[in-house]
């Protein structure tokens, strides 16, 4: 039951919600709003964008489905965003359930169901892309929800969040979905810099209570010695201690002591030492044998999380070969008839090829695996029947954590140690999180489980510090992109996109300051637009009559500087020309007067010679104490031995000065008489600009004070603007650093050249075909649009072009180059090689991050594809698995459906992109997901 202070504050909250859509919300849905689903709703109602972050299996999207709702009531568009396309078409099915197909639509890379639909469910590329192309689908725009936004960390993909965030209009609430993260704060402090009122809702609370397990050969017992469920993610969780039964346990499973061997319950096989050849766990029990004891122990469902493809795979072998059956004969048949729905959709000739059969055994009987390399339909109808209860096992690898909808009664980690595609490390805590997360379904299970398979390497400490440290930070991993410079370059110009990328998160972690710096500069850019508007002029342009002024201020400034430097550099030329004994007279000296030179400085640039004055003082003589060049007079034989130490010898030298002086009776000059070459084309100039400014009609304006005292704050604060920009840039390591570089490339190749200014940049017909250019090799791709090649290919041809230019070989795979399908094909490749090396070049000499190289990897099998060979024939002799081969023949389209709407490409090439597109999107390409 509810406290009294509870039941208060609900119904001080319900009291708040009224006048807004939230309780007719409320009564839509069949479930009562948490305190956390029902705040952020409330800020969603007020006009906030909100942060949510909350556990796995917490309920955020509620939030999102809230804003949908909002918007549906005030006649405008929601986009509901995911990272990936599987995410998207599960969001895509639940809101079809919810609302009907005609105010739902769909857009990913390759698929696109009634786009211009109230909801549209898409990724989040997708709506950068038609930010940049300023989309008309974006009229009437209201709310985006951005699920998953925790995947702008994302190494390869987190930059698109972080663009998107940034550009969306600033009328367009934003609901972030994420998980935990332990920096909440300094996201959301980000988001209220960059969008505006940003409300924080962090719940820490699970709404399934997790229970922490080991496996230590066949016994399964608690980690930690209290009776700790992690219902909530803090910090506090780390003090439990670990189980001393588990202690025991693994002291007498370790090398040395009381080793059971597992017999009778699938153990290791031939007996030998280590861990079961091929299986990826360790040595006490086998994956079977695992799932059996859950069985019986009531917590299947499971993910089996395995990080490994083939381990997977395995998985499922190992379960049909122990002849394990987890279904029912009514579920079997349910399943079997759900498979032949989609089995005729697939070609037959390429069933065998998908090994669909022995798939299709594993999961009448119901187990399955899930990852990258299988086919999309294949992991959809894996995603299907897992959420329908009615395959009760999955091995998936760890990229099932991210988005899908598929939690289970328990999670199974069989290693705590992954390949990160460089070496073998153990997966963080927010990794440990994420996975373990999936335990417990709300409104079926009171409580979930995670069991850690025991091996002689994992030490209870750790585990117990992994499990209770439920940290998850979010590090940005956005930097400048070609494609996404010129985009902005074209939108916004250079000094406005270093603004831009100067309030990206990536900048704001790096440096909190320039954010708030750059919204500073953004705010009094505000106000000198708020001045401009103060100074305007009844009788004409008033900016152009000031302009006029401080022109003429400039020029006056010019001619009195290049008086200065002419006067400079005469003096220093007469005082190089002086020799021992001249009598001089020193313009504007009044120092000096006249003088001897008594000693010369014989240094190249300005000298400083020692001179004796006519009242017998010595001085030294530089360049600063004229004003203008000297003269002689005279010249007068200075004493042998003259050192001018004692008083005598300096006042017989200075009798015989002026004794000099005298007898030459040379006419002073003042230094503003002497005619210095260029001070007339200045003086014309000043003139004209003082009749030009006279002649303006703002000259005889009776408010013209006014103005001008409007125009002093305004250059003022423009003064003050300048200067703060030049501090922004004058920060080291920064976005906007990175984004001059990735321009310096853009100029070197001919995609930018200067304004007529030179300040900013334009962009050339190459710089325009590349903003339509989007992937991770984006500039190498436009490069070798340029050379022209492409157009004399035939369309199967540039289908295995472009496949080379997107396709990104795993690092186990052969990279060794065969010879290529055709002769224009080989040369391509060759041209291609040789751009990428001048690219990488000069990505390396300004310390950029070099663009990856070509692979040569898919070309044969979307060759032969294109062709109309089959799966099987294509897929000969290469390493790439049926679902891989899928993913990245969408990728090649992807591309190819680029080219063929850029209008700034050759009509025959766009022709043929068309026709290459036709030619790949057959048979499981076509039919690879349950919506197509």
């Amino acid at each position: 039951m509810t406290s009294p202070a509870e039941r208060y504050a609900i119904s001080k909250a319900r009291q708040v919600e009224n006048g807004t859509a939230v309780p007719e919300f409320r009564a839509s849905i069949s479930f009562d709003l948490d305190p956390f689903q029902a705040e952020a709703c409330q800020k969603v109602a007020e006009g906030h964008s909100v942060l949510v972050a909350a556990p796995t299996g917490a309920g955020k999207t509620v939030v999102g489905e809230y804003a949908i709702y909002q918007a549906l009531g005030e006649n405008r568009k929601a986009f509901y965003t995911t990272p990936i396309k599987a995410l998207s078409n599960q969001k895509y099915s639940e809101l079809v359930n919810r609302y009907g197909a005609q105010k739902v639509g769909l857009l990913t890379g390759d698929t696109s169901i009634n786009s211009e639909a109230q909801i549209v469910v898409m990724t989040t590329e997708v709506l950068r892309n038609m930010l940049y192309a300023d989309s008309q689908t974006l009229d009437g725009l209201g709310y985006v929800i951005m699920d998953e936004v925790h995947y702008l960390a994302d190494k390869f993909r987190g930059a698109v969040w972080e663009e998107v965030i940034i550009h969306l209009p600033s009328n367009v609430q934003i609901i972030s979905l994420s998980a935990t993260v332990s920096n909440a704060e300094e996201f959301g402090g980000w988001l209220d810099t960059v969008r505006g009122q940003t409300d924080i809702i962090v719940s820490e609370h699970r709404p399934v209570p997790l229970f922490q397990h080991v496996m230590v050969g066949p016994n399964v017992v608690d980690l930690f010695a209290e009776d700790v469920a992690f219902d909530k993610v803090a910090e506090d969780d780390s003090k439990a201690s670990v189980n001393p039964e588990l202690r025991k346990l693994v002291r007498s499973h370790s090398p040395g002591g009381r080793v059971q061997r597992g017999r009778g319950n699938g153990g290791r096989g031939r007996g030998g030492r280590g861990p079961q050849r091929g299986s990826g766990m360790g040595h006490r029990i086998s994956r079977p044998a695992v799932i059996g004891k859950l069985d019986r122990a009531a917590l299947l469902p499971a993910i089996f999380f395995i990080f490994s493809r083939k381990g997977c795979d395995m998985g499922v072998q190992q379960c049909a070969m122990a002849d394990l059956r987890l279904t029912t004969n009514e579920e079997a048949a349910e399943i079997a008839q759900a498979l032949d729905e989609v089995a005729y959709r697939i070609p037959s000739e390429d069933l065998d090829v998908l090994e669909f059969w022995s798939w299709r055994d594993g999961l009448v009987r119901g187990f399955a695996s899930h990852h990258a390399g299988l086919l999309p339909i294949f992991k959809e109808i894996v995603e299907d029947l897992f959420a329908r209860n009615l395959i009760k096992v999955v091995f998936a690898t760890e990229t099932l954590a991210l988005g899908v909808n598929m939690p289970a009664r328990s999670v199974v980690l069989e290693k705590l140690v992954k390949f990160n595609g460089e070496s073998h490390v153990q997966i963080s805590s927010g990794e440990y999180t994420q996975l373990t997360g999936r335990a417990g379904r709300r409104g079926i299970d009171v409580e979930g489980h995670s069991i850690v398979l025991w091996n002689p390497d994992l030490e209870p400490e750790s585990l117990a510090g992994l499990a209770s440290k439920r940290t998850y930070p979010l590090n940005s991993s956005f930097r400048p992109t070609y494609n996404m410079s010129t985009n902005l370059l074209a939108q916004f110009g250079r000094e406005q996109t270093r603004q831009i990328l100067e309030s990206s998160f990536a900048q704001y972690q790096a440096d909190r300051s320039v954010v708030g710096m750059a919204r500073q500069v953004r705010s009094k850019e505000e106000s000198l637009a708020g001045y401009a508007k103060s100074m305007e002029c009844h009788l004409g342009d008033f900016t152009e009559y000031l302009k006029l002024q401080r022109n003429l201020a400039q020029v006056e400034k010019n001619a009195a500087k290049d008086r200065r430097h002419q006067r400079r550099s005469a003096s220093e030329q007469s005082l190089q020309a002086v020799i021992r004994g001249d009598v001089v007279d020193l313009p504007g000296g009044r120092r000096f007067g006249r003088a001897v030179v008594v000693e010369l400085d014989k240094a190249m640039y300005n000298p400083r010679h020692t001179v004796l004055t006519e009242e017998a003082q010595l001085r030294r003589l530089s360049v600063e104490d004229l004003n203008g060049p000297v003269q002689i007079i005279s010249r007068i034989k200075i004493p042998k031995g003259f050192s001018g130490r004692t008083p005598k010898e300096r006042r017989d030298l200075a009798s015989s000065l002026r004794n000099a002086i005298y007898e030459s009776r040379p006419p002073r000059q003042d230094a503003q008489s002497f005619d210095f070459e260029g001070s007339d084309s200045f003086e014309r100039e000043i003139n004209a600009l003082r009749l030009e400014l006279k002649d303006h009609p703002c000259h005889a304006c009776s408010e013209k004070d006014q103005h001008m005292r409007w125009a002093d704050r305004y250059w003022k604060l423009k003064k003050d603007t300048d200067k703060a920009r030049r501090a922004i840039r004058g920060r080291t390591n920064t976005i906007a650093t990175q984004f001059d570089k990735v321009c310096k490339v853009l100029e070197q190749f001919e995609y930018l050249v200067p304004s007529d200014g030179g300040e900013d940049f334009v962009l050339t017909d190459s710089g325009r075909r590349l903003r339509r250019i989007y992937g991770d090799r984006d500039l190498l791709t436009s490069q070798i649009l340029e050379t022209g090649k492409l157009t004399q290919l035939k369309s199967e041809e540039l289908c295995a072009v472009v496949a080379s230019l997107v396709y990104q070989a795993r690092r186990d795979m052969d990279r060794a180059d065969p010879k290529m399908p055709t002769g224009k094909i080989d040369d391509i490749w060759n041209t291609t090689i040789k751009i990428w090396g001048e690219l990488s070049d000069a990505e390396e000499a300004l310390n950029l991050d070099p663009t990856a190289p070509p692979e040569s990897g898919l070309i044969w099998p979307i060759y032969k594809w294109a062709r109309g060979s089959s799966l099987n024939s294509a897929l000969r002799g290469t390493d790439l698995a049926p679902g891989d081969f899928v993913r990245w023949a969408k990728q090649v389209i992807d591309t190819l459906d680029q080219f063929a709407k850029n209008s700034d490409l050759p009509p025959l090439l766009v022709r043929n992109a068309y026709k290459a597109v036709d030619q790949i999107k057959r048979g499981v390409v076509a039919y690879s997901n349950v919506l197509d």
